[in-house]
């Protein structure tokens, strides 16, 4: 692997093994850095280096299901008190008591729900385009197949083996269609007609490569390690985060939905599966919020924009921690 890019420390952590690439001085302020779907701690290939070089103790792991962390079989081993208790289990198998978490798409619910379940562990938290999102009143699967029906990702992600088998049989075509940047933007995706915004994306990797919008954000070598990393695990166990979204609220109803450490949101224009429009409102929920906007910027912020995302991330964590 390239310097920028360690090999993993493996451990223990809430009873699975766990793949964790490290950076920065032991002393340092820990930062822990969690990825979405379909990602891996490689996603933060730019933030590693950039976080260590500033001084911060970077963690970023391959989370449960992914990547050289091991993949239970159960659905229900994904659930967010297995994706918490694996954050505080790696805290606890590197010998620290509280750190940052910083969460991109998947890993940015897991993150803002720590200080909800493990308040004792947390310094502070960053969402990378996914805002603090409160309890919803009813089942959010009932919602999302209201909204946007049974085509949606989401919901359709709650078929088992379905969209696993459709992702799995071509790894690199997969990859080159969900890893774009310039593609649709926010004011563009506004006026297409509904149909098209009921966010259909395993129906839209089928569609001819020649149509699909924007240009490929990974190089060769990027796309490569990708590839080679799903090839070898699937993409069973990230989507079985998903499978989770019922089970989640059933069992959330008791947490206040309040977070009382510092919070950061990083929100990118033009992201439309996350768009800023969702963090309105989040000062009631995360009262001492900050806001960082990234222009012309779609939903893999940290792979697109790293310099601003670095700068955004160590700007406020000397402000607020040091």
């Amino acid at each position: 692997m390239s310097a920028a890019f360690p090999e993993p420390t493996m451990i223990r952590a809430n009873g699975i093994d766990m793949a964790v690439y490290e950076s920065g001085p032991k002393d340092g302020l820990p930062v822990v850095l969690c990825h979405g779907f379909p990602e891996l701690a490689y996603s933060w290939r730019h933030q590693l280096p950039a976080l260590g070089n500033a001084g911060f103790r970077v963690l970023a792991p391959d989370q449960r299901g992914y990547g050289r962390t091991a993949r239970p079989e159960k659905v229900e081993d994904y659930d967010m008190v297995h994706l918490t208790g694996d954050l505080t289990g790696l805290l606890d198998a590197m010998g620290i008591d509280k750190a940052v978490f910083v969460g991109h798409d998947w890993g940015g619910l897991v993150v803002w729900n720590l200080p909800l379940m493990h308040p004792d562990r947390v310094k502070g938290i960053v969402g990378v385009n996914t805002p603090f999102l409160p309890r919803p009143p009813i089942d959010p699967i009932m919602g999302m197949r209201a909204a946007f029906g049974e085509d949606m990702y989401i919901v359709m992600f709650q078929k088992p083996g379905v969209a696993d088998e459709i992702l799995a049989k071509d790894v690199d075509r997969a990859f080159r269609f969900f890893m774009r940047k310039n593609g649709t933007t926010a004011e563009e995706y506004k006026k297409l007609p509904q149909e098209q915004r009921n966010l259909a994306l395993v129906n839209a990797l089928a569609t001819d490569e020649s149509l699909w919008p924007g240009e490929l954000l990974l190089n060769p070598e990027e796309l490569k390690f990708f590839v080679d990393t799903y090839k070898r695990t699937g993409f069973t166990g990230g989507i079985n985060w998903y499978r989770n979204f019922s089970r989640n609220w059933k069992n959330s109803g008791h947490l206040e939905q309040k977070v009382r450490v510092p919070g950061l949101m990083i929100m990118a224009e033009d992201d439309v599966v996350l768009s800023p429009a969702m963090a309105d409102g989040m000062e009631l929920y995360v009262p001492d919020l900050e806001r960082v906007l990234i222009r012309h910027c779609g939903h893999w912020t940290q792979q697109e924009h790293p310099e601003e995302t670095n700068e955004a991330l160590i700007g406020w964590l000397k402000r607020r921690f040091t």
